[in-house]
């Protein structure tokens, strides 16, 4: 470099600093001039330390401007330095209707944008721009609860967004504006200026990403599914319950499907373990199942479901996580079994409504008669009906049955409020699941025991009668009379029938545990343990496993609930309730009234006089009436919480 330039050059720097030194004395000046009569003015700007008042204010012509002055617009004050910008703001939504100061604050006091304490700094954005977007409150509120505002205001995150990462600071236009960087055609790449990898990766691997890549704007994009402000972490709890529900929106028919599996059931009481549509079809990978690289093609469930069911076979590809029993296109061998269970279980409740519709009002007319009096007499002496051990089975029996149904309908009925609630007070989904297989091994338990006593009775004991006879359980030819008998009289065309020791209700309700027991059991057991039955059952059993748990469970608990407690406690004969089967002990002559043929047997054979024993002390009755009471209300409350939850969907 010559001497000449080396001079110019320093000529040029002293002539600035020259002119920075005479505007910042000028400025100070200017201030001290202005703060003679304006003393109160507090001037404490970081952004604008060396900026005179005359810049800002350029409405001031006259020194002292006594007779008042034109208000400043920002154009006049703001727009001098920051012309571009007011002019950006100028064509954004916020145009014409927010002025520099209701962002950046007091003039006097406005500081630069990356100290913490200025008004739009990233921290402070939400509580500036909520000012004004505060409906809806989700707008605030979701932000301040999201990944992003969390990451920001309370682990210290610089680099988490804020307001203007996502919307711009100036240039700020309507959400659906085309131009907007959270429209529909803008917010992806807006997401991957943070979110890089998952965008590059999104685009290229997913039915949804490649959509959008097309230039489709039929398909969702990040706020679609993971919403805008409201933003939760995707693998917490809250998340994976919700995001079905959030694939819903668009696949309807799906969630539908889902919702009646056992993984959409559990997940929607709060079994946050249980799969999801993003644990199968991944959340940014997602194809259609008949593309090869889809995670839930033919050739990838394996290695999908392997993800949760370690040590998965080959057959569960067959299994249909999205099955719909009562479409035959679907699966025909599942459509059967859903067909059969639908038939019993209709054909069931019709044939007890009615038979116990025509008992009912048959016995209100034997009530009114007074033709009931000694069913409904305690007094006189007793006879004994059970022994102890039956008394304990009946009680295990009551127990676990209503275990299994406090815990299990909740799951067929997971979409009801009282579902909701009942699983909730029960300790929540994962310790009803234990107290749900804690009862289905009661029931195996007293079922085995069952089978085992008759067993020895009748190989060991030599007693004759069990499979046949009045003491046998077996339905006869005399059941099939009294069954004529009895609508004949609920009918008014005959007198009652004489029963025996076991009338073809009770015999109904007997044999019914023992089916219930295997047909749910079974099921149960391929539900609790899907891989061991999948070695040598295909998939698609499962699916046809839960379509009959679910009916029978149905079938069971609403014929227990409804029917079985008409027959034993609520029919007026025994109303309120019947407490034999606690005590063991029954009124002689309700015996004599309504099983004349079991009491003139016993008397035939002289063995009346060895069953006849003390009444029910007061103690046992109100034992027996305390623990009836219970079993009774936990099991009409679920009737009725059936009936709604069938009503109502």
């Amino acid at each position: 470099m010559n001497t000449a330039a080396a001079r110019v050059i320093l000529a040029k720097l002293v002539l600035g600093f020259g002119f920075l030194l005479v505007t910042a004395i000028a400025g100070a000046q200017a201030l001290e001039d202005c703060l003679a009569c304006h003393e109160d003015v507090e001037y404490s700007s970081t952004a604008h330390p060396d900026v005179a008042c005359g810049e800002c204010h350029t409405n001031i012509t006259d020194k002292r401007h006594k007779r008042g002055v034109e208000p400043l617009t920002d154009e006049d004050s703001c727009g001098n330095c920051h012309g571009r910008d007011v002019r950006t703001v100028g064509r954004s939504i916020h145009g014409g209707q927010t002025a520099c100061i209701d962002c950046h604050g007091d003039p006097h006091e406005i500081r630069k944008v990356e100290e913490a304490n200025c008004r739009v700094s990233a921290v402070n954005q939400i509580d500036q721009c909520g000012a004004c977007h505060d409906d809806p409150p989700e707008l605030v509120e979701g932000y301040l609860a999201s990944v992003h505002g969390r990451g920001l205001l309370r682990s210290g995150l610089d680099a988490a967004p804020s307001c203007a990462s996502c919307h711009g600071s100036h240039q700020i236009l309507a959400v659906d504006d085309e131009n907007s960087p959270t429209s529909h055609a803008n917010s992806p790449e807006m997401c991957g200026s943070c979110h890089g990898s998952l965008l590059d990766s999104w685009q290229v691997e997913s039915a949804h990403g490649m959509g959008w890549a097309e230039g489709r704007d039929d398909v969702p994009v990040c706020n679609d599914c993971h919403s805008s402000h409201a933003i939760i972490d995707p693998i917490t709890a809250e998340a994976r319950l919700e995001s079905a529900d959030t694939c819903g929106d668009c696949h309807a028919e799906y969630l539908t499907t889902f919702r009646a599996t056992f993984h959409g059931q559990s997940s929607h009481l709060g079994l946050a373990v249980a799969a999801t549509c993003s644990d199968c079809h991944t959340s940014h990978a997602n194809l259609p199942a008949d593309d090869p690289n889809s995670s839930v093609h033919v050739d990838n469930v394996v290695e999908t479901c392997a993800q949760c069911h370690e040590g998965v076979t080959a057959s569960v590809a067959s299994f249909n996580p999205h099955s719909d029993p009562t479409d035959p296109d679907d699966n025909f061998a599942v459509y059967v079994v859903w067909a059969f269970m639908t038939s019993l279980l209709i054909g069931v409740f019709i044939f007890f409504g009615v038979h116990d519709s025509l008992w009912l009002q048959r016995s209100i007319v034997a009530l009114l008669k007074g033709e009931l009096k000694e069913e409904r007499s305690k007094q006189g002496p007793y006879i004994k009906r059970f022994s102890a051990m039956y008394i304990s089975m009946h009680v295990v029996i009551i127990t676990t049955f209503l275990l299994l149904a406090l815990t299990g309908l909740p799951l067929k009925f997971h979409y009801t409020p009282w579902a909701q609630t009942l699983i909730g007070w029960l300790g929540g989904i994962e310790f009803a699941r234990v107290l749900h297989r804690l009862a289905a091994i009661g029931t195996f338990g007293y079922m085995a025991f069952h089978v085992g006593n008759l067993f020895i009775r009748w190989a060991f004991l030599k007693e004759r009668g069990l499979m046949w006879g009045s003491s046998s359980m077996v339905p006869q030819w005399q059941d099939v009379k009294d069954f004529v008998a009895n609508i004949r009289y609920f009918l008014y065309l005959g007198e009652r029938p004489a029963g025996d020791r076991w009338t073809y209700w009770e015999k109904f309700d007997y044999l019914a545990v023992f089916w219930g027991v295997m047909i749910i059991g079974l099921s149960g057991l391929m539900l609790w343990f899907p891989l061991f039955f999948t070695q040598f059952l295909p998939g698609w059993t499962l699916n046809a496993a839960h379509v009959i748990h679910s009916d029978e469970a149905l079938l069971a608990t609403g014929f227990i609930f409804v029917f079985h407690f008409f027959h034993t406690h609520l029919r007026p004969e025994s109303f309120p309730m019947d407490i034999v089967v606690f005590t063991g002990k029954m009124p002689l002559h309700k015996l004599k009234a309504e099983r004349p043929r079991e009491y003139q047997r016993l008397v035939d054979n002289n063995e009346l006089d060895d069953l006849i024993v003390e009444p029910p002390t007061r103690a046992e009755a109100l034992t027996a009436y305390i623990w009836g009471t219970i079993f009774l209300t936990i099991g009409v409350a679920l009737a009725i919480g059936i009936i709604w939850a069938l009503l109502s969907h």
